[in-house]
């Protein structure tokens, strides 16, 4: 060899190992295993899906996409290993990355044969070309041989499949085949049976084709999945009844059901905040399911109420509407309805449940818990309802009262007591005292808002009320509202006192305390104890209505998404009917039904009757009230002829009838047979062992535990109800009701 030619040869040579040498360093730092953070998909109460939270990814040609999945297995099942090696890389154990056996065979297949392109890819180069995805070139299939080789050099095998199995593709979005799993089969991949591991194990050759929530797709996925079975049977993996038992199954596959999300997409998309906020959690890294509180069934039912009475108030002006459910006590979301509709031109994207809005007179309730909790208001003390001194502010109706009682200035919504109320507490804590509730977060000087900030100019969300409401309901006690088993939130904290959010309560479940503002037997008003109140800001811009009984809240929102006015259209005559509507419903209440609970009065207070301002000197109407001991041995503030000596006996252990009401009309339902119309009999706080005799028109009914409800079949025309001690000279004040 002359000596240019030897030169030449070591010149190849040295440029050869060179090129090698930087193609095996390239490799090398390709065979760690990196895969995207696992998907999570988010499942209703019940286990049915909602929706899944995927990872925005570019494909090869650079176009975006959303992907599922990449779930790590914490072991791999044998049945997987098995399918999946004997479609993808029957000699796995056999060879170190590359199978120069595979190699040989497309090569010949390929040039001499002229076949299909066969590409000889093992699950280690799979691996590598799924973590840096590039055209298919015979240079790139080059650099995933040597990367595979390095993945398995520096892996080991059984990371090595593991890692497949995590990021291989199984069709629409999905990858890993324990997301493909829960996917397609809502079951652990622990559980899948042979047909299904073999179907799954399919689809990664051509997740396009192998679609299987289609005909064509399915065909394909399943003669693949056949020629698994028949395989693993020659191999001893599964004997012949095994075999038969998963044709079988195969054979009686139909197309899967694709999932969907629920129509109100906003749901999904709060759900998918959550989760990048890292304020819900999976179950676990191998298992990254989230466990919604959301129940679909009622979120469906709040979406088609919500759409009906909306279509009845169009004509008003209305366009959107949104609505909200919560459990009491957890205050676990249920129903979560942003818009109408997202898809709708009118604003429908946007998520009015979240969208700050002026709240109309619903932080009210608020104002009083303030003065309520600082001592400047008692119960028994008189508000003006009175142009002097009001300020410029006016009624909604234009209409003055004059002396109310707190229950009554509350209950009717009064715009002048609120404001004067506000006044007196002062500007600042009351401003304060709204962003500890979480009502607010602004930034602004509290004399920005003035004391308008009591009806309606200081804005907020559905969001925000139903977490102030639900302290309210939660005895004072402020709780985030969950959306998720598994959620961060901050430790419950108290906002107000005990005292305070149960007589204000009371005041907001008073239906005899709203006349003459709101009539009775309206969407005010309910078959079971709820509290409820409701909004309307200037110009008609928002209607709202708030309600919480002893199961549920329910917070309403209706309006236009260009803020702009409605017609005459009110909380009380819009959003307070699908509050009703969707309460009810959540009862499961029929016409006709009465439920006895009411809500539990103030600890320490004793009930009085006080008289209304308008009942005349004979004081035929009078409204329940509680007070502290030490509050009726002076005359009580309220009107004159209250019942004091009925008070001072109560003071001393009386019997206060809470059901039914003084005066109360009631109608029988011409609907049911006679013996179905029962008025529920029921004391405010009796002691459990004490026997009660219930009297009725003077002569015994029945006697009952004091704690226990009982029925009396009403009859027409107007009726005494007393109660009174079996044992003891000790009866409640009597009770007058009239039947129609």
């Amino acid at each position: 060899m002359s000596r240019l030619a030897l030169l030449v040869a070591l010149a190849f040579v040295a440029t050869a190992l060179r090129g090698g040498l930087m193609i095996w360093q390239e490799a090398a730092r390709g065979a760690d295993l990196t895969a995207p953070p696992a998907s999570q998909i988010v499942y209703d109460r019940n286990g049915a899906f909602l929706t899944q939270i995927g990872n925005a990814t570019q494909g090869e040609k650079g176009e975006k996409r959303v992907d599922y999945g990449y779930w790590p297995l914490e072991r791999i099942p044998e049945r997987v290993a098995r399918a999946t090696l004997i479609l993808e890389d029957r000699r796995f154990y056999a060879h170190s990355g590359v199978d120069p056996r595979a190699v040989a065979r497309a090569l010949w297949n390929n040039l001499a044969h002229r076949r299909q392109m066969e590409g000889a890819s093992t699950i280690a180069m799979q691996v590598a070309r799924m973590q840096r995805p590039g055209p298919r070139t015979y240079a790139n299939k080059f650099w995933e041989a040597a990367t595979g080789l390095a993945i398995v050099a520096r892996q080991g095998r059984e990371a090595t499949l593991s890692h497949y199995l995590r990021l291989a593709p199984y069709g629409l979005g999905s990858h890993g085949i324990s997301h493909a799993a829960r996917f397609y089969f809502d079951k652990p991949v622990d559980d899948l049976s042979w047909a299904q591991v073999a179907l799954l194990a399919a689809i990664p050759q051509s997740p396009g084709r192998m679609n299987v929530t289609r005909e064509s797709g399915l065909r394909l996925a399943v003669e693949r999945a056949r020629y698994a079975i028949a395989q693993l049977e020659k191999e001893g993996a599964l004997d012949a009844a095994q075999a038969e038992l998963a044709r079988r199954e195969l054979a009686a596959m139909r197309p899967l059901a694709p999932k969907r999300r629920p129509e109100t997409l906003h749901l999904a998309l709060r759900y998918e905040r959550l989760a990048r906020e890292g304020r819900v959690r999976a179950t676990s890294q191998y298992d990254p399911r989230i466990h919604a509180t959301i129940d679909l069934s009622i979120e469906r039912e709040a979406t088609q109420l919500a759409r009906r009475y909306l279509s009845i108030f169009r004509n008003a002006g209305a366009r959107q509407v949104a609505i909200m459910v919560a459990e009491r006590g957890s205050n676990a979301i249920i129903a979560d309805v942003g818009s109408a509709d997202y898809n709708d031109p009118r604003a429908g994207a946007f998520d009015f449940t979240r969208a700050p809005r002026s709240p109309g007179s619903t932080l009210k309730p608020f104002i009083y818990a303030l003065a309520l909790e600082r001592g400047a208001l008692k119960p028994t003390d008189l508000l003006d309802d009175l142009p002097e001194g009001a300020s410029g502010v006016s009624n909604a109706d234009g209409l003055y009262l004059g002396p109310l009682t707190p229950r009554q200035a509350l209950a009717n919504s009064r715009n002048v007591p609120a404001t004067n109320l506000l006044r007196r507490v002062g500007l600042e804590a009351n401003f304060l005292f709204l962003h500890e509730l979480g009502l607010h977060d602004l930034e602004a000087t509290p004399e920005s808002f003035g004391v308008s900030m009591a009806i309606g100019a200081l804005p907020t969300r559905l969001e925000r009320l139903m977490r102030a409401y639900a302290a309210l309901a939660d005895d004072g006690v402020m709780r985030d509202l969950s959306f998720a088993r598994d959620e961060e939130r901050a430790p419950p904290r108290r906002v107000m006192s005990l005292d305070t959010a149960r007589l204000v309560t009371s005041f907001l479940a008073d239906p005899q305390a709203r006349l003459p503002s709101f009539p009775r037997y309206g969407p005010l008003e309910y078959p079971f104890a709820v509290a409820v109140k409701t909004g309307t800001s200037q110009n008609y811009r928002d209607a709202w209505a708030l309600a919480f009984s002893h199961k549920f809240i329910v917070g309403v929102w209706i309006g236009r998404g260009d803020a702009s006015g409605m017609r005459a259209l009110t909380g009380a005559s819009s959003a307070a009917r699908l509050a009703h509507a969707m309460m009810t419903k959540l009862h499961g209440t029929k016409p006709g039904d009465l439920a006895p609970e009411a809500f539990a009065p103030p600890p320490g207070r004793v009930a009085i009757d006080l008289c209304r301002a308008d009942a005349g000197p004979e004081c035929p109407q009078t409204l329940r009230e509680w007070v502290r001991p030490d509050e009726i041995s002076a005359r009580p503030a309220a009107h004159a002829p209250a019942a004091v000596e009925e008070a001072l006996a109560a003071e001393s252990g009386a019997l206060v009838i809470a059901t039914p009401e003084h005066n109360m009309h009631i109608w029988r339902n011409p609907e049911q047979p006679a013996p179905l119309n029962k008025l529920a009999l029921k004391l405010a706080d009796g002691g459990k062992d004490a026997q009660i005799v219930w009297l009725v028109d003077g002569a015994p009914f029945t006697v009952a535990q004091a704690d226990e409800t009982v029925f009396w079949p009403m009859t027409p025309g107007a009726h005494r109800i007393q109660a009174r001690l079996a044992l003891a000279p000790v009866a409640s004040r009597p009770v007058r009701v009239i039947v129609e």
